[in-house]
């Protein structure tokens, strides 16, 4: 890889299709080594858009719209950063030989629930949540049943929790449709509904594809409410064989997305109980709950994800007790401004991100609060103190 001059003609070009705070991160990082960035959002003021060379803003399901930008950018890389993408335009891309971020395919299965378990459940034979996909409220019903009480019940395409509930009995299923078919972030008029497992904690493995082959973070453990990261923290204490048999899952599914070409960092979300794991749900690109590595890391994950984008070394991955705690904002504020972050950095090894989301409706994660210890438990505790001070607000 040759490396050249942002808005010259020797420009390394990424387009960002999807600007959120995930995709800000990896913006920077790329802008380190040089790279032009173009991104792309549904709105306009997106992170990542306020610190790009370029931005488009329409609709991430706009293929047509894709396309449009593709031929006229003419990027090194295309980069998806979010779920909703018109991902049959990528495969096309793809065909033509435009370079799409880990591969098409990826981008394809895991945009939608139903691709990515049936390939990891049905086609890799890896263990996961008994499951039943529903396109009414009755095939709802037969799939509840068959998993049992309490279930959970998600859109096939969503992100940070969006359209997700917990049913404990059959009378809530149809409240539970409802929400996850109007809340989903694409509108496939589908659902998954899974079984619930008494699992001991969930951990995100940041698992990256790179030219050397596949490396591993330390296991990131976190805490989601309504599938919603809230909080994370590295390293997650297990067993030597769970968290070898968590690299051998993560290692079978990304091999298969990736091919022979992919690269790039997967989010594979995992349960565990004691020496078990189950395969949960992944992400082929970087993980809200992987913003710890920010602080916990010397490479977070948005630098290892350009890394391996650029076919750069990943020589070691060293990581250090750390914490994050995730700001969210209630309400409908058009005009955001925090208050605390002094107080929040009073303690040493504290951090704090804010996003610069141009506005709030109902509730939206705003910033996130970083700290460092000498053990996971004193990160947490401090990252904790430090969130507890900021406050979100009309500006």
């Amino acid at each position: 890889m040759r490396f050249g001059t942002p808005l010259k003609t020797s420009a390394i070009k990424i387009l960002l299709l999807g600007s959120g705070e995930l995709g800000k991160e990896v913006a920077i990082e790329a802008m380190r080594l040089g790279c032009e960035v173009i991104a792309c959002d549904r709105y306009e003021g997106a992170p990542a858009q306020q610190v790009a060379h370029r931005f488009y803003t329409f609709p991430m399901l706009d293929g047509a719209k894709i396309r449009e930008v593709v031929e006229k950018e003419k990027p090194t890389f295309i980069v998806p950063e979010i779920e909703a993408i018109a991902t049959p335009t990528l495969v096309e891309l793809e065909k033509e030989g435009w370079t799409v971020i880990p591969t098409a395919r990826a981008a394809l299965l895991t945009m939608d629930r139903e691709g990515i378990r049936k390939l990891a459940a049905e086609d890799l034979r890896l263990p996961t949540s008994p499951y039943h996909f529903a396109g009414s409220l009755e095939e709802l019903e037969k799939g509840a049943a068959d998993v049992g009480f309490p279930c959970f019940v998600k859109p096939t395409m969503s992100s940070s929790g969006h359209g997700q509930s917990k049913v404990d009995k059959k009378e809530d299923l149809a409240a539970a449709w409802k929400f996850a078919i109007e809340e989903g972030r694409g509108k496939t008029g589908r659902v998954i509904v899974e079984g619930r497992i008494d699992f001991d904690y969930e951990i995100t493995l940041l698992t990256v594809r790179h030219a050397g082959g596949i490396s591993f973070c330390a296991p990131v453990g976190h805490i989601q409410i309504d599938g919603d990261y809230r909080e994370s923290w590295q390293p997650q204490p297990m067993s030597d064989a769970a968290l070898a048999k968590a690299q051998q899952i993560a290692e079978k599914i990304v091999g298969d997305l990736c091919g022979q070409k992919g690269r790039g960092i997967f989010g594979v979300e995992l349960f565990v109980k004691g020496d078990e794991v189950w395969f949960s749900e992944l992400s082929p690109r970087p993980h809200d709950t992987g913003m710890v590595t920010m602080i916990s890391q010397s490479m977070s994950e948005m630098e290892l994800h350009v890394r391996a984008i650029l076919g750069l070394p990943i020589p070691s991955i060293p990581c250090k007790p750390g914490a994050s705690v995730a700001i969210l904002a209630e309400g409908d504020l058009k005009n955001p401004a925090y208050e605390g972050i002094d107080e929040a950095l009073q303690e040493e090894g504290t951090g704090v991100r804010i996003f610069g989301k141009p506005e709030v409706v109902k509730h939206r994660r705003m910033a996130v609060v970083l700290a460092t210890a000498d053990s996971v438990d004193s990160a947490r505790e401090k990252a904790k103190r430090s969130a507890a001070k900021i406050r979100v607000v009309e500006g």
